[in-house]
């Protein structure tokens, strides 16, 4: 199943898009999505890569429905803060007489949850994780836009998933953006 390309974003001003196609797009939380993501087998303590994981998934279904997705698609999370409530945990678990376990360990890395969506969507681009300068909750920040631009420029991928998550005080917030090179008459010469 394929849409056809978006050419404006829900609140994704066109001069932070770089010139590419955005093909889907997802946000966290959205209309009739207010609750917590659904878990995730081997990420505890921390809603943050359980979030990661759907909005990517719900950017991916919207552009090709079930799994895998075809062709080179990049992953790239964005993300100022973190996972903050993975870090707490660490922390807690360093007081003397606490253990920690090691699945903490596993999830403190960001690209352990890009492994996972990889393989379950069959991902065969690089996978990348920043943390920009500038982050605003719920929008995917310039910076992922720009890599990702060089990402399609230099022939790494075909596609490029951007994902933002953000942890604040007010709540998590997540945007997802399946993007592409620009249409052929209108690529930088």
């Amino acid at each position: 199943m394929t849409t056809t390309a978006m050419t404006t974003a829900m609140s994704t001003p066109a001069d932070r898009t770089r010139g590419l196609r955005i093909l889907a797009e997802a946000r966290r939380p959205a209309p009739g999505l207010d609750g917590p993501p659904p878990p995730l087998p081997g990420f505890a303590a921390s809603a943050f890569n359980p979030l990661v994981a759907d909005t990517a998934e719900r950017c991916l279904r919207a552009h090709h429905g079930e799994p895998p997705a075809p062709g080179r698609t990049a992953l790239l999370l964005a993300s100022a803060s973190g996972d903050l409530d993975t870090a707490r945990a660490i922390e807690r678990s360093a007081e003397p007489g606490q253990r920690t376990g090691p699945l903490l360990f596993f999830q403190s890395n960001p690209n352990a949850v890009l492994g996972h969506i990889s393989a379950r969507w069959g991902l065969t681009g690089p996978i990348v994780a920043i943390c920009p300068a500038e982050a605003e909750p719920g929008l995917v920040p310039a910076e992922a836009f720009e890599l990702a631009a060089l990402l399609l420029q230099d022939g790494d991928a075909d596609r490029v998933l951007a994902v933002a998550v953000e942890q604040t005080p007010d709540g998590d917030r997540a945007a997802a953006v399946l993007l592409a090179g620009p249409a052929a008459g209108n690529r930088p010469g």
